[in-house]
């Protein structure tokens, strides 16, 4: 067990490091940087005039928890686009480079590798979404009433939970390929069909339908961004992240069987 997680921290640092050297990771930071404070700007706009106009007819209005919920539903969209750019390299490199071939064929078992990559991509993602606690705490700090802290723990837990989740099938198509383009393609084709599978399941309707909308990611991280926290909705952001970690173990299995 001990071997294990060394081989995982040493994976999860090595993916880490990569990243913080790498001058596209932070063409990426600045540009999720630079929208996300865009976005920011535009809710809170549209949250004070709706705050104002509820003043003047005297109708209650809570700002922060409308603001939170606006902020954090533009950034699930915004992480539609920035996810898939962040996974599309993590095994096409590497099939690219022709070391894919040496990793399938190492000691170190592919579920081993998989894990601490998916753990150092999101570790990078994370720290892209903690500056944004910072001006949204200042902000909300002159709310009243003042916000629930539970709704930014749940509706942050959402985003990296979904983020978790798109990164993992993300990591399984980057390790199919050995273009990043292409990676990155068919990631955002997969997530935005994950997305907006809700409006598919509207259509079916009936219990075949309410069975298609459990697999949406909308509705669930909705229901955390919302504080609503539900068992279920919680088992199948897990199920994505380890089906996608199975997935590419036993792609890279079948390399190494082929190489064998």
């Amino acid at each position: 067990m001990r071997v294990i997680l060394s081989n995982i921290v040493a994976i999860y640092r090595k993916e880490l490091q990569g990243y913080f050297a790498s001058p596209l990771a932070y063409a990426i930071a600045g540009v999720f940087w630079f929208l996300s404070g865009f976005f920011f700007v535009i809710a809170l706009q549209d949250t004070l005039q709706t705050a104002a106009a509820a003043d003047q007819i005297g109708q209650p209005f809570d700002a922060a928890y409308a603001l939170i919920q606006a902020f954090l539903g533009l950034m699930g969209v915004l992480s539609l686009f920035i996810l898939p750019i962040l996974s599309m390299g993590l095994y096409a490199e590497e099939r690219k480079r022709g070391t894919l071939e040496l990793l399938a064929t190492s000691p170190v078992t592919n579920w081993v590798v998989s894990l601490g990559k998916l753990l150092g991509v999101l570790t990078f993602f994370i720290t892209l979404v903690l500056p944004l606690l910072v001006y949204e705490t200042i902000t909300l700090s002159a709310a009243n009433p003042p916000l629930n802290p539970t709704l930014l723990l749940t509706g942050y837990g959402g985003l990296i939970l979904m983020a978790a989740a798109v990164l993992s099938l993300g990591m399984f198509l980057s390790s199919l390929t050995d273009s990043s383009i292409l990676a990155a393609i068919l990631t955002f084709a997969l997530v935005l069909l994950l997305w907006s599978i809700q409006a598919i399941a509207t259509v079916v309707g009936g219990p075949v339908g309410d069975a298609i909308g459990h697999l949406s990611l909308l509705k669930h991280y909705g229901d955390l961004v919302r504080g609503v926290v539900n068992t279920s909705g919680l088992i199948l952001f897990v199920s994505y992240i380890i089906l996608g970690l199975f997935l590419t173990a036993q792609s890279i299995e079948a390399l190494r069987f082929q190489r064998s």
